[in-house]
C-alpha cells in the first residue's frame, strides 16, 4: 500500500496460539462446571455451560502461563490436559459428593415416614428419588446460590490457576484423599440433618405400635399412616430453620474442603 501503511492484523501462528491457549485454559473450568452442583445438573442446557465456560475463561487468557504450541504437540500434552481435567473434575465431584448429604437425609426421612413411594424423576440425578429428597436438594441449591456460594466456588477455581499452574507440580493423592474424606463427611452431615425428624418419627411409630397393640381395632393404615404423615409435615415445617442452618454449614465445609484440596494438590 502507498506510504507503507498496512491494515493491522495478526499472524496465523499468533491466532492459533491464542485459540489453543483459550481452549487449554477452559479445560479445568469446563470440567468443574460439568461435575459441580448446579451447572452439572441435566436440567442445565449444554449451551449455558459452554457460555459460562467461555465467560470465565476470558479473563485468564494472557494472564496465566500456558504451554507453547510445540509443547502441546508432544506426547506430554496428554499429561497436561489430563491434569487440567482432573483438577476441575475433582473439585466438582467433591462439592457434589458433600451436597449429596441433603438427598440422603431427605431419602431417609421419606422412608421413615412411609413416603418412599412418593417419588418422581429427578433431572439432576437422572432417576426416581423421593420428593422429600428433591425438596432438600432444591433448598440446599437455593441457599448455595442465595449466599453467593457459587461465586466463592468460581473464585476458588480461578485462583487455582495461581496455586496449581498448568505446568506446575501436581499431587493426585491429595485429591483422592479429599474426595474420600468428603464421602465420609457426607454421611455424617446427612445424619445430623435427618436426626431430629427421624428421631421424632421413631418415637411416634413406637407410640402407634403401642396403641395398635392395645387396641387392635385401630388399623395401622387407617390410624398410623395419617398420624405419621401429619407428624412428618409438621416436623419438616418446624425444623426448617435448623435445616437451613445445617445446609449453610454444609456449604461452608464443602467450600473449605475444596480450597484445602486445591492447596494440597498444588504442593506436589
Amino acid at each position: 500500500m502507498e506510504g507503507g501503511a498496512f491494515l493491522p492484523g495478526a499472524e496465523l501462528t499468533d491466532v492459533v496460539f491464542w485459540i489453543t491457549q483459550f481452549f487449554f485454559l477452559s479445560l479445568r473450568i469446563g470440567a468443574f462446571l460439568l461435575a459441580g452442583p448446579g451447572f452439572g445438573g441435566r436440567y442445565v442446557p449444554l449451551p449455558v455451560r459452554i457460555v459460562a465456560t467461555i465467560v470465565m475463561t476470558l479473563p485468564l487468557v494472557g494472564n496465566v502461563p500456558v504451554p507453547t504450541i510445540d509443547q502441546l504437540s508432544q506426547l506430554s500434552m496428554f499429561k497436561l490436559v489430563g491434569m487440567e481435567i482432573a483438577i476441575g473434575l475433582g473439585a466438582g465431584i467433591l462439592l457434589t459428593t458433600l451436597f449429596g448429604a441433603a438427598a440422603i437425609a431427605g431419602d431417609r426421612i421419606a422412608n421413615t415416614a412411609g413416603l418412599g413411594f412418593a417419588a418422581q424423576l429427578d433431572p439432576s440425578a437422572g432417576g426416581q428419588t423421593p420428593v422429600v429428597a428433591q425438596i432438600f436438594g432444591i433448598l440446599l441449591l437455593l441457599i448455595f446460590i442465595g449466599t453467593n456460594g457459587h461465586l466463592t466456588a468460581f473464585r476458588i477455581i480461578l485462583e487455582s490457576y495461581t496455586l496449581v499452574p498448568p505446568m506446575g507440580s501436581f499431587n493426585p493423592y491429595a485429591m483422592i484423599d479429599a474426595i474420600i474424606m468428603a464421602g465420609g463427611q457426607m454421611f455424617a452431615l446427612a445424619a445430623r440433618i435427618m436426626m431430629p425428624v427421624v428421631a421424632a418419627l421413631l418415637l411416634i411409630n413406637i407410640m402407634i405400635g403401642v396403641f395398635t397393640r392395645s387396641a387392635p381395632q385401630l388399623n395401622v393404615f387407617s390410624f398410623g399412616f395419617p398420624v405419621t404423615m401429619t407428624a412428618t409435615i409438621v416436623l419438616l415445617f418446624l425444623t426448617v430453620p435448623g435445616t437451613a442452618a445445617a445446609f449453610d454449614e454444609l456449604i461452608h465445609d464443602a467450600l473449605s474442603l475444596m480450597s484445602e484440596m486445591i492447596l494440597e494438590v498444588g504442593r506436589g
